[in-house]
């Protein structure tokens, strides 16, 4: 598939914004002491997603009620659905100064009742964008950090009306920002987030 930048302007894949607020303390230690422990920009990268994927639980997994949308935030309290992640992990590539775009599948829900949106990140290296999903393993998902061929948590069924869109977004998408935003907790959220772009 071919990904596709919302805007030409690559600096718009590096800025911060009441989201993605890569300039707030919480995110800039974490950045820094994952910075502290890596040779390169790539192995930083890595140690990024790895500590996104890894150490802090997609809510749903760990059954948190709590809705986090702010970087700052899904870092500092250790929760987030999907987006909320990739939203944590965009600011800790940006405030290395990677280019991270934001980017969703439409996938179907868990029980089968129709579909959500899923949201991931593309990390640009060597020219091109490389897709990653930091929602966290568990039975049957083993995502990793790849640029040599994709390791998301799912592969989408066409037949099923599942599909990769190919935008890369540089700002998350409205409709998944005001679910998330307007959300009293999680079960609230199941109901409201958005089943297509």
């Amino acid at each position: 598939m071919e990904l596709i930048q919302d805007t030409a302007d690559l600096s718009a894949y590096l800025a911060a914004d009441e989201v993605i607020d890569h300039q707030h303390p919480v995110v800039r230690q974490t950045a820094a002491r994952l910075a502290a422990g890596v040779a390169d920009s790539y192995a930083y990268a890595q140690a990024a997603y790895e500590f996104v994927r890894d150490t802090i639980p997609h809510s749903a997994d760990a059954d948190d009620p709590r809705v986090t949308w702010r970087a700052s935030d899904v870092i500092g309290q250790r929760t987030g659905i999907c987006h909320a992640k990739a939203h944590a992990l965009a600011a800790l590539l940006r405030a290395e100064d990677i280019p991270t775009a934001l980017c969703y599948q439409r996938l179907t829900h868990d029980d089968g009742s129709g579909h959500v949106l899923h949201g991931l990140v593309a990390v640009r290296f060597n020219g091109a964008w490389h897709r990653q999903d930091p929602r966290g393993n568990k039975p049957g998902v083993d995502a990793r950090f790849s640029l040599d061929g994709e390791r998301l948590a799912w592969i989408p069924d066409p037949a099923a009306g599942e599909l990769d869109y190919p935008v890369l977004h540089a700002e998350p998408h409205p409709a998944v920002l005001s679910a998330l935003k307007a959300a009293a907790d999680r079960p609230h959220l199941w109901k409201t987030l958005p089943d297509a772009l």
